[in-house]
């Protein structure tokens, strides 16, 4: 399925009923006195959190959403019907906007949360309501409000622990097909990732996590060169960046370590609390270079990006350092979560 992760839709809450004017007409009840009753209130409408969804796609075909009116009133003060509420079901991640004032209007992240959007229109008055001492026979009664309407802009942040940062082809997602049930294109061509893939990678019995893998960012993506920075936006949510540098193809030391800054700086010009975010270097497809000549590359990397933070050195091909890397993954993540 194609991943969508913007949309703009239509909200229409349902309007209230109008209050009933009516009078008690029955034989041997002279005078019967009013009995219009109220109406009902217009029905709202919710955003509901769903975790089957992963994707804003229904929303590109049907884009209008109406709640139900309230009935009017009737007489022998009878209040009429409110109007049903109206859920909309959206993926787990999902930021509602006014799409005219950009005002943010919440944020549904857990299974069952709802979000209301459009609020439906107050009753009307029957003009039983409005008897009195003085005034027996009111004709008076009001009419429903009108529910809310809005143009609202849906965003799509998709919701993992751990994120994966790196050049077109640093391995990304051979890493993420390895270490869980995601399945991203792989080849051997830039930009092979068009769209964020969420896999979760399984520790032991109780205890995993979610993994993002992010389309690659090249230079000058910041002001919109080849993907730009649109799905960065998704890491925002992620506890823990693993930056993915490549030092199996045959580029020389300072090749590798300039395509290492490539994704500082553009990190950096996209988000100042992004780049401070908690971040580990992976260096990818070892299985490409003898034992000795990697561990010597590896360091020599490490020494002219000037690294201080963790490092791993992974093959995803064959699996070697894969698994100390994830174990030490859930372990950070249940540091954090504890703290």
């Amino acid at each position: 399925m194609r991943f969508v992760d913007e949309a703009v839709i239509r909200v229409e809450a349902g309007n209230g009923g109008n209050g009933c004017l009516s009078f008690r007409r029955e034989k041997f009840i002279p005078y019967g006195g009013p009995d219009g009753g109220d109406g009902g209130d217009g029905g709202d409408i919710y955003l509901e959190g769903d975790q089957g969804l992963n994707t804003l796609v229904d929303f590109r075909y049907n884009r209008l959403f109406r709640a139900e009116h309230g009935q009017k009133g009737m007489g022998s003060q009878c209040s009429g019907k409110s109007g049903d509420d109206l859920i909309i079901r959206v993926p787990l991640g999902t930021l509602a906007y006014d799409a005219d004032t950009n005002e943010l209007l919440g944020d549904v992240v857990k299974p069952g949360q709802r979000l209301l959007v459009a609020k439906g229109g107050v009753h009307g008055l029957g003009n039983v309501r409005f008897k009195s001492s003085t005034n027996r026979a009111p004709r008076r009664t009001t009419p429903g409000t009108p529910g809310e309407i809005r143009q609202l802009r849906l965003e799509l942040n998709v919701l993992a622990d751990v994120g994966l940062l790196g050049l077109p082809n640093a391995g990304k997602s051979t890493f993420i097909r390895a270490v869980s049930a995601a399945r991203p294109k792989v080849a051997d061509y830039p930009f092979t990732t068009l769209h964020p893939h969420l896999g979760v990678v399984r520790v032991d019995v109780e205890r995993s996590f979610v993994m993002a893998d992010i389309p690659g960012l090249i230079e000058g993506a910041a002001e919109g060169a080849g993907l730009g920075v649109h799905f960065l936006k998704h890491l925002s949510r992620t506890r823990l960046l693993l930056h993915l540098v490549d030092v199996g193809t045959p580029n020389d030391t300072a090749e590798v370590v300039d395509a290492f800054r490539v994704i500082e700086a553009e990190l950096e010009k996209f988000s100042k609390d992004l780049h401070r975010r908690e971040r580990w270097l992976v260096l990818t497809k070892i299985d490409m270079l003898a034992r000795e000549e990697y561990a010597r590359r590896c360091g020599q990397i490490v020494a002219g990006a000037g690294w201080k933070g963790p490092v791993f050195q992974i093959s995803a091909v064959t699996g070697e350092g894969c698994p100390e890397l994830i174990y030490r993954i859930q372990e950070r993540l249940d540091e954090m979560k504890q703290r």
